[in-house]
């Protein structure tokens, strides 16, 4: 069993079974934060990564209840907001049995709060003060292992329609919590060697080989979309 999650956060936290019927919000790097880039799924220029941690800092998140629904095309949500607070530093690494870490429950009014939006931000404390997205952690390939930190300072808004997933999220009732997911979908900074090398995600993703050399590097999330909720899709842009 993993063990529960790290939280660093500027406002206070509560458990998730603190508040019942809230809403918590959870962040998620999938089966590949938590057990890493191993073959036949290694990147895709043929690396096995295996993460010790990934910090990501989450600022803005907010809950929306909109009708009709948000199409996630564009920066602005319209609709009635529930905050979150923050900012909260996270490790997706550190993460539970499926692969999410909860970040902070807050009292929700009853309904479907069907989009959601954060902004990927600088940390402002901690480890990496100034960095919203550290990847630590091996590489190998053929023989050779490289320890590495991937760091990015980039601030990305992200602005999120319904989760999709096998469970549609979001829904509160009276006595009956709900939950929402921001989910980076790290193939799309790391391409997969199981898709072919014209899928859209290989083409886009960076790869691991230029962070051969090891050791501190940066990277900029320019043009790369990790953020989502499920598999459901994101407007992104600079902030």
């Amino acid at each position: 069993m993993k063990r529960h999650a790290l939280l660093v956060c500027a406002a206070l936290v509560l458990p998730a079974s603190a508040q019942a019927g809230g809403l918590t919000l959870f962040a998620s790097g999938e089966a590949l934060a938590t057990e890493g880039f191993a073959d036949p799924v290694t990147t895709r220029d043929g690396w096995a990564l295996s993460f010790t941690r990934i910090l990501v800092t989450i600022a803005d998140a907010t809950a929306w209840r909109t009708d009709p629904p948000f199409a996630a095309d564009g920066p602005t949500i319209a609709g009635e907001p529930l905050a979150f607070g923050g900012p909260f530093t996270v490790d997706l690494v550190d993460a539970d049995e499926d692969d999410r870490v909860a970040i902070v429950t807050v009292e929700a009014a009853p309904g479907h709060w069907n989009a959601l939006s954060f902004t990927l931000a600088p940390a402002t404390e901690g480890p990496f003060p100034g960095r919203s997205l550290v990847f630590e952690g091996v590489a190998t390939r053929a023989g050779e292992t490289v320890a590495f930190t991937l760091v990015s300072a980039d601030a990305i808004a992200h602005a999120c329609g319904e989760y999709m997933g096998d469970e549609r999220k979001g829904f509160v009732a009276a006595g009956a919590p709900g939950d929402l997911e921001i989910t980076l979908h790290l193939d799309h900074l790391f391409g997969r060697a199981d898709l072919p090398s014209d899928d859209p995600t290989n083409q886009e993703a960076l790869g691991f080989d230029r962070f051969a050399a090891g050791g501190e590097q940066e990277f900029t999330l320019a043009g790369l979309h990790l953020g989502h909720v499920g598999e459901g899709h994101c407007h992104v842009a600079p902030r």
